[in-house]
């Protein structure tokens, strides 16, 4: 599950990596949060790192379960999925799995999702994964607050606005660049649907690579932001009266030796007529079985809720899910089947997952639906968002959770989510999320403060 290479091919990476100038290794994991962490060592230390030479006190970190008197865990950078920083080529920066006494650390998000890959390849299946990242440009008033960085980006309905596309072309144009350049195969970029939001889309890969690359994007996104004095921001929510990032699922298994996409077929073989196979809607009824529980890491923050709503302070529907259902592009829906069917789509996710944990979860819950033979039902291809609650009830459509703290206690009751977890892993997910919510609930805010204060 966690793959050392040889000396020779070690020295063969080295060598390669100092042709291209890299002097520095970056080993980063990301914490419970989806945060990377890690060291930085010369590439003349790439031998003793690649066998796992750098230690960490895991009670400095988010989420690794451990206490001050613990042991420290080590990191093992994969040496397959090495990225050149493309703003700093000296660096190169490796995604790493975290050991303990030179075994697996299940705590590790990225390890966890290599262990489901594990039982989805007894079964015969690798997973193809794609992320959609949706990101906010802004810039700093002087008061303090976030606005979009183009002053003239004030369209009510700005998405695909090709005007504010040209007045962010310096970041938009580097992000794409860099995409192409990284090899991931951009092949669409826009102007999204809130001012000073765009989208980046490109190719789909195995599992691991897409969380792989996503965690890289945010950084990326983020540095270049930083050096034209803005913020590259993926927070879900930043503004109650825009739309807020999403960072949907796209999903398939593929064949392990013919590499066939086992959601694609013939209509005559569709039995919901979305273009799916019998196993792809099996995968997505496993997904809605647990979508309560895996809402809470797809939306993982106090602020996802405020993007999962049907309207708030827009002025017009957010497309945004609050339905445990599925259908064809009726974007009301948390599981889509898009055009051309072939793969399903998790609209719930944004831009504050930590794709690994996410992937694991949602990846054991569609393999439990193929394992059980589930049926997911009648695709919902009517705007959900219409329904009385009467009508809704009578199709059997259940709420996602409204809250973060609805949907940890939907993550706690879900016995499904400590046999793919752990006692630990799911204790520690739950600890600090409920932190989170308290710290949250505590606090006291300026609505608050404004609607109160005079008034009693």
């Amino acid at each position: 599950m966690i793959d050392v290479k040889s000396d020779s091919e070690i020295n063969r990476i080295q060598e390669e990596l100092q042709k291209k100038g890299v002097k520095y290794c970056m080993g980063t994991y990301v914490d419970i949060h989806g945060i990377p962490k890690g060291k930085v060592v010369p590439i003349s230390h790439l031998h003793h790192m690649a066998h796992g030479s750098e230690l960490y006190t895991g009670y400095a970190l988010d989420g690794l379960g451990q206490a001050p008197n613990d042991d420290e865990i080590a990191s093992v950078p994969d040496l397959d999925h090495i990225i050149q920083l493309p703003w700093q080529p000296e660096v190169a920066w490796m995604p790493a799995d975290n050991t303990l006494y030179g075994e697996p650390y299940m705590l590790n998000t990225r390890v966890l999702l290599k262990s489901v890959l594990e039982q989805a390849k007894d079964m015969g299946f690798g997973m193809n994964l794609g992320i959609e990242a949706e990101v906010f440009l802004l810039k700093k008033n002087e008061d303090g607050s976030l606005v979009p960085q183009d002053p003239n980006d004030k369209l009510k309905k700005p998405c695909y606005d090709t005007q504010s596309f040209l007045s962010n072309f310096s970041w938009l144009d580097r992000m794409a660049t860099s995409i192409n350049d990284l090899g991931w195969g951009l092949y669409s970029f826009d102007h999204e649907d809130a001012n000073g939001q765009f989208e980046f889309d490109f190719n789909y890969a195995d599992a691991v690579t897409s969380c792989d690359r996503f965690t890289f994007l945010k950084m990326m996104a983020k540095e270049y932001a930083k050096q034209e004095g803005l913020l590259a921001t993926f927070m879900p929510k930043p503004f109650s009266n825009k739309t807020g990032n999403g960072a949907h699922f796209n999903m398939s298994l593929y064949d392990l030796d013919t590499k066939e996409n086992l959601f694609q077929c013939k209509p005559s073989d569709d039995p919901h007529g979305l273009g799916l196979t019998e196993l792809g809607y099996q995968f997505i009824a496993g997904v809605l079985k647990h979508g309560p529980a895996l809402c809470a890491v797809f939306a993982p923050t106090v602020n996802s809720y405020k993007r999962l709503v049907r309207q708030g302070d827009m002025p017009y529907f957010t497309w945004a899910p609050v339905f445990n259902s599925y259908g064809s592009n009726n974007r009301t829906n948390s599981v889509r089947v898009p055009m051309g069917g072939g793969r399903c789509e998790s609209r719930n996710a944004d831009g504050a997952t930590n794709p690994y944990l996410a992937c694991a979860l949602v990846l054991a819950a569609g393999l439990e639906g193929i394992r059980e033979k589930l049926d997911p039902g009648k695709p919902q291809e009517t705007n959900l968002y219409e329904l009385t609650e009467e009508e809704r009830e009578a199709r059997g459509i259940g709420f996602l959770p409204r809250t973060l703290d609805e949907a940890i206690t939907a993550f706690e009751s879900d016995p499904f989510v400590e046999e793919v977890l752990g006692k630990e892993l799911r204790a520690e997910f739950i600890r600090y999320k409920r932190e989170e919510w308290n710290e949250y609930h505590r606090s006291v805010s300026e609505w608050e403060i404004e609607r109160y204060s005079h008034l009693f």
